[in-house]
């Protein structure tokens, strides 16, 4: 079985450097050849790692089904007939807060929450909703609503693809990305999508080149912020921001805000007041801008009342962070579950049992349970604590190491220590073990090994491997 194995990853990488410096500063002296190998091993300041953080998972909210039957958001969902967007999966608590502040309060945002929680979801659902709206009311005509700025094409690119699926049987509404990479002509423009994704075919509503886009503005248009400078000065691309499909500007999407500070932050404020001033004549109230970051905050009203002032200067809009009044809470964050830590415990195993049930699972013996059971009792798991976790497990050996580990003392206290912050492995095995550095850290390696391999445990207890070579 594949398994994440940090400390032979840390070894591996340190011994690698090691490798590469005694061979870059090597000695003729065989002497001082060998001292200098020694020290490098000996010195201890060359990593960082690994390191051991709890990462719970974030709170869960309603369903899209559930706020469609609210009436907060169009029916038109499920008619998107996707599994990129599962309707019945309940969003993340955060992203519930997003949706019914930009659609039900009209808010502007600030979407700053951490890196895999769904904060495209937060404000394309939303964006979304208010294209379903217009399409239910007979409005939704050739036109940009949405712009969504990329500091990098990579990301416009990755979100490119999620549209691709989210939309592929809705032909209704129109996406595509101007960026340097966008061919003029449309024949062209198919060929590259061709070479880029073989074997898929271009949707009907995905606008793949500059000549069609000219002709009819995608509803959702994707770029950078040096496109966009571009196509504000020439000509070819007033339609964008002119005339009879410039006149339904809704949502100003900036990704990845926290970058533009200083001079490319005074450039990009720049940038959207004469975007501004094009689409709505530089009338406030009438976009909804929305900023995403993973690492934008702090966890205090004096830090979010900052991101505010930020993001209003930026944007030109209003943003407010008023305390005690979650209505006027313009920056939202996501909000984790609390550590599951068990109040009991039935003590602690001898410590080589770690192993011994790792190397049980890793040969890949059927009977994988019994095994685990008749090592249980050879390293000091109480009988009463294998027959409970025997009888509960539904044959699962994943939910049995569950049922042991959830009360084991050294797991309880690993728990508690990461509750509150990060500690190195070597801190932890120390701790838990209390013996020789090479013996703790091989012991708790073992232990985190168990513990990722449990069904469900992960859920309140991730092993994040961390090496920062210096």
């Amino acid at each position: 079985m594949a398994r994440l194995d940090p400390i032979k990853t840390t070894n591996t990488v340190v011994s690698r450097y090691l490798d590469y410096l005694a061979t870059t500063f090597s000695f003729n002296d065989d002497n001082l050849k060998e001292q200098f190998k020694k020290e490098l091993e000996e010195f201890e300041g060359f990593v960082k790692g690994p390191i051991l953080e709890a990462t719970p998972p974030f709170e869960s909210g309603r369903s899209i089904n559930n706020l469609i039957e609210e009436g907060i958001l169009s029916r038109e969902f499920y008619r998107l007939s996707t599994g990129e967007l599962p309707l019945e999966r309940n969003l993340y608590v955060h992203q519930e807060i997003a949706i019914r502040k930009l659609v039900s309060n009209r808010r502007n945002l600030i979407i700053a929450t951490g890196t895999g929680s769904g904060k495209t979801e937060s404000f394309l659902i939303p964006i979304l909703n208010y294209l379903f709206r217009q399409k239910e009311e007979g409005k939704l005509t050739p036109g940009v609503r949405a712009l969504l700025l990329y500091p990098m094409n990579a990301l416009a690119n990755d979100q490119l693809k999620r549209l691709r699926g989210l939309l592929k049987n809705y032909p209704y509404i129109t996406f595509g990305s101007y960026t340097g990479e966008t061919e003029y002509e449309e024949k062209k423009a198919v060929e590259r999508f061709k070479k880029m994704n073989p074997g898929d075919e271009p949707l009907s509503n995905e606008i793949l080149s500059r000549e069609r886009m000219h002709k009819s503005p995608p509803h959702i248009l994707l770029t950078n912020y040096a496109m966009l400078e571009y196509l504000l000065l020439r000509p070819e691309d007033n339609v964008f921001f002119d005339g009879e499909y410039a006149k339904d500007w809704k949502f100003i999407v900036i990704d990845e805000i926290h970058i533009y500070t200083g001079a490319k932050g005074i450039e990009l404020a720049i940038l959207l007041r004469r975007l501004k001033d094009r689409i709505v004549k530089s009338r406030k109230g009438i976009l909804q801008c929305i900023g995403t970051s993973a690492t934008l905050v702090g966890n205090t009203d004096k830090d979010f009342k900052k991101v505010t002032e930020f993001a209003r200067k930026l944007f030109d809009e209003k943003f407010e962070w008023v305390e005690n009044d979650p209505m006027r809470h313009d920056v939202v964050i996501g909000k984790k579950k609390s550590l599951v830590i068990s109040k009991e415990s039935w003590g602690k195993p001898k410590s080589l049992l770690y192993q011994k049930w790792a190397d049980i699972i890793d040969e890949g013996e059927k009977d994988k349970i019994s095994l685990l059971v008749k090592e249980g009792k050879n390293f000091g798991i109480p009988t009463d604590v294998l027959k409970n976790a025997l009888n509960n497990c539904n044959g699962k050996w994943e939910k049995f190491l569950y049922l042991i580990l959830q009360k084991d003392e050294r797991l309880i206290t690993l728990q508690n220590m990461l509750e509150n912050r990060p500690c190195y492995l070597s801190q932890a095995a120390e701790e838990l073990f209390g013996r020789k550095k090479i013996e703790s850290n091989i012991w708790l390696h073992w232990c985190i090994w168990l513990i990722m391999l449990e069904w469900e445990l992960m859920n309140s207890l991730y092993c994040q491997l961390g090496i920062i070579c210096l």
